[in-house]
């Protein structure tokens, strides 16, 4: 319960910041924008209405030839008139760098050399917009329309108090704005997330009931396609769960049953001797013949078994040659051919090229061994069994197929499984562990390969194995 609450908390406080960063964000983004926006804007509009009344200015400085005799009471009555409106400062300079007027009356008839002013003459605009000293400095030039050269430049600096300090109101306003948005925005996110919380808290609640019972019964949180995923995702798991336990119960009860049936064969025997006085040598013998091949029997079992514990270990390690594969098959046959000849069987080996590969001796041996003892002891008198071996140029293929009795269609994707047996009685007469495809199956895994099986019922079965030409751990 304190893991699934710390769960939920979790994703709660996950779609919470998610949703507050998707709401708020997008709005502080527009509030700055908009602010930058209106202070560009107003900047913009104060230099075009500045830039206009200095044109009309200059027209009648060069009309009064201002430059040269600066008594002009109109020209000077503008001047002073524009410098009043904008709450600025006019400095007009002539083409010797000479100021002829200064609105502020301080710098008149000395000489100004700035940046600004040699850019103006050379032709250059020049507009500058200090936000920290809240003024806007333009220079315009002035022109007679009949001369081609300058007469002067003006220079002048007004005040943008006044923008910057509707600009100071605006970001008040866009700072109460947000911080109403972020309020809203997280009471909104609370409330969105406990909802968008709800299906995932029913999915933990009904995957921990589910697997505190372990029940039968499937989970269904249909609300979201992330929880139909999830649900489907754990119901399948629950479904292989319970074939892995069935097949966990069916296996522990046949190795005790395999483990067991020994055991009772010699106590019976052991039995029968002890219970009887002056027992015949050739009866002694006998039973005690029977005894050890009960031994052999269990031996076998248990020595198949730990076959399989170490091949399922992760660091059960390969020892990994380069072989030739054909004369690995011409040995397997040729040891197994007197089992075969006993029943009149043919072993036949069809190679259809030379093929080198990466195998581990012992363990390829073994597949293709049981593979092939299957072949003959499942198989009709006078059957044959028909190992082929072919290749490309990334894996190798090797295939036994068989004219015996074939394997139920039922009972295909089960021949794996330890200890399972298609027909218990018969096997029983056959003998085997029944461990033998499935040390085979996991031997040939190890060798990062692949085993395939197609049977038909009284016709026989293939089996095929592909396994890579080099081994790469």
């Amino acid at each position: 319960m304190k893991k699934r609450g710390n769960f939920l908390k979790s994703l709660r406080f996950r779609i919470l910041i998610i949703l507050i960063i998707l709401g708020i964000v997008p709005g502080v983004i527009s509030a700055v924008m908009v602010i930058a926006n209106y202070e560009d804007k107003a900047i913009e509009i104060r230099v075009n209405s500045i830039r206009n009344q200095c044109d009309i200015l200059c027209s009648l400085l060069i009309k009064e030839n201002y430059l040269n005799d600066s008594s002009s009471q109109a020209a000077n009555s503008k001047l002073e008139l524009l410098s009043n409106i904008y709450g600025g400062r006019i400095l007009l300079v002539d083409r010797d760098f000479k100021i002829v007027k200064d609105t502020y009356h301080v710098d008149e008839g000395k000489t100004m050399i700035s940046p600004e002013i040699i850019r103006c003459f050379k032709g250059e605009k020049d507009t500058g917009y200090s936000r920290k000293d809240q003024t806007l400095e333009i220079v315009v030039p002035v022109r007679s329309p009949d001369v081609q050269q300058l007469q002067g430049a003006m220079l002048v600096t007004f005040s943008c108090g006044e923008i910057l300090s509707t600009v100071f109101q605006l970001e008040q306003i866009g700072i109460l704005v947000i911080a109403i948005i972020v309020v809203l925005v997280v009471l909104l996110a609370c409330v969105l997330s406990t909802v968008l919380v709800k299906p995932f808290a029913r999915v933990t609640r009904a995957i921990e009931d589910l697997t505190d019972g372990y029940q039968n019964e499937q989970i269904s949180v249909p609300d979201y396609t992330e929880t139909v995923l999830i649900t489907d995702a754990f119901n399948k798991m629950v479904a292989r769960m319970k074939v892995l336990d069935e097949s966990r119960q069916e296996f522990v009860s046949n190795v005790s049953h395999e483990l067991k049936t020994p055991l009772t064969s010699m106590k019976v025997l052991a039995d029968s001797l002890v219970g009887q006085s002056g027992v015949p040598e050739e009866l002694y013998q006998e039973f005690m013949q029977d005894i050890t091949a009960e031994i052999d029997r269990e031996n076998k079992i248990i020595t198949d078994l730990l076959t399989l514990v170490k091949m399922d270990k992760k660091s059960s390690d390969l020892n990994i040659t380069h072989l030739d594969i054909n004369q690995l098959l011409e040995s397997i046959l040729k040891r197994l051919r007197p089992i075969a000849d006993k029943r009149n069987i043919d072993l036949i080996l069809d190679s259809f090229r030379t093929v080198e590969a990466d195998v581990d001796e012992i363990k390829f041996t073994s597949a293709i061994s049981n593979l092939v003892e299957n072949g003959i002891k499942y198989n009709v008198d006078d059957g044959w069994v028909r190992v082929s071996l072919d290749a490309d140029h990334k894996y190798f293929y090797v295939t036994v197929a068989d004219s015996g009795l074939g394997i139920p269609e039922d009972s295909i994707e089960r021949i794996f499984e330890r200890f399972y047996r298609v027909d218990k009685s018969h096997s029983r007469e056959i003998g085997g562990t029944g461990l033998g495809l499935a040390i085979t199956r996991s031997s040939i895994a190890m060798h990062h390969g692949v085993i395939k099986v197609f049977s038909k019922e009284g016709e026989g079965t293939t089996f095929s194995v592909r396994i890579p030409l080099s081994y790469i751990p």
